[in-house]
């Protein structure tokens, strides 16, 4: 009886409509990303492939629940594995970088581009320069909760209204 409340609740919350925020946190954060101070952001020694990588991040804005989170990271010339603890949505400032799949699948990421890495997986960077990115970082929920919120997107979008 408690696990069905439990899911009864979580449902609810979910199911509930959002309510305009009255106080707490900034409802906005900005600023320019040449504005955040960089900070050192060591890659793990054991992932580095080759070169001598420098990487810095500027944090811009957590979300208040702490499951997302944007920042502006920068890294110099070099080779390394990279997991991604999170789900993450990059955009590239500037420079390049050649970025290759668990599959062998290598993609070139210039200025411009949008790419999106599942959290839980690797990928292997080579930066032949310089790259900076904007990265919007995003906690997968559990595998139950996950259910649950996909449960609701199908209950919203109606392609189960005969629950």
């Amino acid at each position: 009886m408690p696990i069905k409340l439990l899911i009864a609740g979580m449902a609810g919350l979910m199911l509930a409509t959002p309510r305009r925020r009255t106080e707490g946190p900034a409802a906005v954060v900005a600023a320019h990303a040449d504005h955040l101070a960089m900070k050192a952001a060591p890659i793990n020694s054991d992932w580095i492939i080759r070169g001598t990588p420098l990487a810095r991040i500027g944090e811009h804005s957590t979300s208040t629940d702490e499951a997302s989170s944007t920042a502006v990271w920068d890294c110099t010339a070099g080779e390394f594995r990279w997991y991604f603890n999170w789900d993450e949505t990059v955009v590239i400032q500037e420079g390049e970088v050649h970025v290759t799949d668990a599959d062998g699948e290598v993609r070139l990421l210039r200025a411009g581009d949008i790419a999106y890495f599942r959290g839980g997986t690797w990928a292997t960077w080579r930066i032949d320069n310089y790259v900076r990115k904007i990265a919007f970082l995003r906690k997968p929920f559990p595998g139950p909760l996950a259910t649950l919120y996909r449960l609701r997107n199908a209950l919203r979008q109606g392609k189960y209204s005969a629950l």
